[in-house]
């Protein structure tokens, strides 16, 4: 397993799997569920769906570059989606374009996750068995995963509830009238903050700005940047779906009831 990426051969993945490919010289990846049979469940913008093929004008950071085929050679369902939906069934192929194949870790220890060069690679959070993976993004490709955001609901937040079942929620003290106080109420926010990879965008900025100060203290340019490594690595950990404390298992029936 490598500090940037999980490249894998087509031969080794498996039913269930969370699978991504790099687009635009590995400035950034795409996300999805290996369902079996050649296809891919995953999620992206509404806007880029009906484009022709191999072209967008669209500037999302994250799944904007390649748009489904109008045919598929391998398949006649490639490209299937529910009217409104932004989750897509597709072939391999198709999915992966001209990028290559990696594999998502899960259940990695901490000294592997800070590791990692990169966010968006790997997770903390232990996968769920591969039926249940598959149920989820069948079942979210027939009733949607609501409305895609670059940063709060993009493509790796939809793999990453499939493997796992996790959501971030919200609690929020609130008596019978509405007031603060009383009991506990949890509302779940879809996708909020467990994307590795919106978390990496976020943090790398975030880093510099924070460790800016302590130029003073560290004269040495070599000593700001390993503060600022530090800090994004952090930030990653901290966004991370496995250590977080404000996460729930939320049935699919009910998330993709919201």
């Amino acid at each position: 397993m490598g500090l940037l990426n999980n490249k894998v051969e087509r031969s080794a993945i498996k039913p269930g799997d969370h699978i991504y490919t790099y687009r635009a010289v590995f400035t950034y990846s795409h996300h999805g569920i290996f369902v079996g049979g050649n296809k891919v469940v995953h999620f992206r913008p509404e806007r880029n769906l009906n484009s022709s093929a191999g072209t967008s004008s669209d500037s999302d950071f994250y799944d904007s570059t390649l748009s489904l085929p109008s045919s598929c050679c391998t398949f006649p369902d490639c490209g299937f989606r529910k009217p409104n939906s932004c989750v897509v069934l597709s072939c391999l192929d198709c999915f992966l374009g001209n990028g290559s194949l990696h594999r998502y870790k899960y259940g990695v220890s901490p000294s592997v996750f800070l590791a990692k060069a990169r966010g968006g690679t790997c997770s903390i959070a232990k996968s769920d068995p591969p039926e249940a993976v598959i149920r989820r993004a069948l079942y979210l490709l027939q009733n949607g995963f609501g409305n895609y955001d670059v940063f709060e609901n993009n493509c790796e937040d939809f793999a990453l509830y499939c493997e796992t079942g996790l959501q971030i929620v919200d609690r929020k003290k609130k008596t019978d009238n509405g007031k603060t106080g009383g009991s506990s109420r949890k509302e779940v926010k879809q996708g909020v903050g467990s994307s590795g990879q919106a978390s990496a965008v976020i943090g790398a900025p975030l880093a510099a700005i924070l460790s800016s100060p302590l130029k003073w203290l560290i004269p040495s340019p070599v000593g700001v940047a390993t503060v600022t490594a530090g800090m994004y690595c952090l930030n990653r950990y901290a966004n991370d779906i496995g250590v977080r404390d404000d996460v729930i298992k939320v049935t699919v029936e009910d998330l993709a009831g919201k």
